[in-house]
């Protein structure tokens, strides 16, 4: 399998190169600098070495610093003296506590009534990944449940067609919140249970595998509806979402291809969000249901925290219109700094933040079974989904993220994944089986940052290894290419994830 590429993946490579330019015409780019991009992000098809500048996935940007558990909350090293300013700040606001109202630190107040967590990084722990409870006294900070139910009636359809997302669940809103200020009480707990799946390779290896069952104790008001739709997200990782941000909207929609036109099983299709009254491409969210970085944290400060900011006017946060006392609960909003709770500039530094936290260059990206691995990756067609490679627009606001060669391994389209991994509930354009190709640089330090290796959406995969196996639907072919190859095959193609 590793001698040299098959014919078939020779083909699809081809095949697929010349699908994804015949939308691409990159406005920002003069015809010669488009020739010269299709030839930089074309698939690798030599794995005898490491490709140009495989090292640094996020080009300039990239991270240099050694690597320990804060290796994901250093800044892009392209940022100009004034821009690291902004960022610190930004640093300082993304790891700040709030507090409940009213209270004597005046810039501080307006937590929740109703919150999930009391600061972003309470979720995001040092800039990484979430994880699931570690056990019955542990509170599920950097996870929750998403809540919401079908459409009901005209409203609810007529909502829906002007850009919400979701119908929340009339009493408990988009989301459950397992914590409440000082006289109310949170709204429940999150419920896991596990049951064991063991699943057997090619070669008789024995995986199990956990499926997790979702449900909600201590309702404090009232039932839920009979029809709730509930879906568990982990906080993901936070590093390179400027970049993303900045992979021009041609080159994405350029892979989509949902009627499997080219006929290769993958059905990769986009998300749309509507932002300040515009229909934008979504690229962020575990099903892409958010167009930029700035709407994903304003999202975040009223759904998560309870904190209303310019564009989500939400100082009670995700309390309904059942839930009346917290409605009446004081909020921070106060007249003399503004008309919301963190008023301007706070949301911008935190955007700012959030944009520009560093990509880690790879490690041993020439060791032979990290090259085994890549080709094993490619031959078993993971790059259908987790495209390696883009270039940034020429024309992005901030320079450092201009016209760079990064590495993420995700189309950030929706694919359907299978029956194991549905959670049954759509989300904007996404149907209940479809998720975003969730972008893998930096995965392989998962463990240095977060001190765990769960994945997926909901942490159900202890490994990376589990995290394949649970890949179904557009991804199956994948999936079973690697659970029949012989365990040193799986072996290299889990040590090049690591390197990533």
């Amino acid at each position: 399998m590793h001698m040299r590429l098959t014919a078939f993946l020779v083909i699809t490579l081809i095949a697929g190169l010349a699908f994804a330019t015949e939308g691409g015409t990159r406005s920002d780019l003069t015809p010669k600098d488009l020739e010269r991009v299709r030839a930089v992000t074309a698939p690798a098809t030599d794995f005898s070495k490491p490709e140009n500048f495989e090292q640094l996935p996020a080009g300039a940007a990239t991270v240099k610093k050694r690597v320990n558990q804060d290796i994901f909350s250093f800044s892009s090293a392209n940022l100009t003296f004034e821009q690291e300013e902004q960022f610190k700040l930004g640093n300082a606001l993304f790891r700040k506590l709030w507090v409940s109202s009213p209270a004597s630190t005046e810039a501080s107040d307006g937590l929740g009534p109703l919150f999930n967590a009391r600061g972003c990084q309470n979720c995001h722990l040092k800039d990484g990944r979430g994880h699931t409870p570690s056990g019955a006294g542990d509170n599920a900070v950097s996870m929750f449940l998403r809540l919401s139910v079908p459409a009901h009636g005209e409203a609810d359809q007529q909502a829906l067609a002007e850009g919400a997302k979701v119908i929340p669940e009339p009493t408990y809103g988009g989301q459950l919140q397992d914590f409440a200020v000082q006289g109310l009480k949170p709204e429940g707990r999150m419920a896991i249970s596990y049951t064991d799946e063991p699943v057997t390779l090619g070669d008789g290896t024995v995986v199990t595998l956990r499926r997790p069952d979702y449900s909600v104790t201590d309702l404090a008001y009232g039932p839920m509806a009979d029809d709730v739709m509930l879906s568990p997200r982990v906080a993901p990782q936070m590093i390179g979402l400027g970049l993303l941000e900045q992979v021009p909207a041609e080159d994405i929609l350029a892979n989509a291809d949902p009627d499997d036109r080219d006929g290769d099983g993958i059905s990769g299709r986009a998300n749309f969000a509507t932002e300040e009254g515009v229909r934008q491409l979504g690229r962020f969210g575990w099903k892409a249901g958010t167009a930029s970085i700035r709407a994903q944290s304003a999202d975040a400060f009223a759904g998560d925290i309870g904190i209303a900011t310019p564009p989500v006017m939400k100082p009670h946060g995700d309390c309904t219109a059942a839930q009346a006392d917290c409605l009446a609960a004081p909020t921070g909003e106060q007249e003399r700094l503004g008309p919301s709770e963190a008023p301007d500039p706070v949301l911008e530094l935190v955007t700012f933040y959030s944009q520009n936290l560093g990509v880690p260059q790879r490690r041993n990206v020439g060791n032979p079974e990290i090259l085994r691995g890549k080709q094993a990756f490619y031959e078993a067609n993971c790059i259908s989904c987790h495209t390696p490679k883009f270039v940034t627009s020429r024309d992005a606001p901030t320079p450092a993220h201009r016209f760079q060669l990064v590495w993420p391994y995700s189309d950030l389209l929706l694919h359907d994944m299978g029956d194991g991994l549905a959670d049954h509930r759509p989300e904007g354009e996404a149907d209940g089986y479809e998720w975003r190709t969730p972008p893998l640089w930096g995965i392989g330090l998962t463990e240095t940052v977060s001190g765990h290796t769960e994945f997926l959406h909901d942490g159900r995969a202890r490994n990376l290894t589990e995290a394949i196996l649970w890949h179904g639907g557009e991804a199956q072919a994948a999936r079973d290419a690697f659970a029949q190859m012989s365990k040193s095959e799986r072996d290299d193609l889990v040590a090049f994830l690591e390197s990533l």
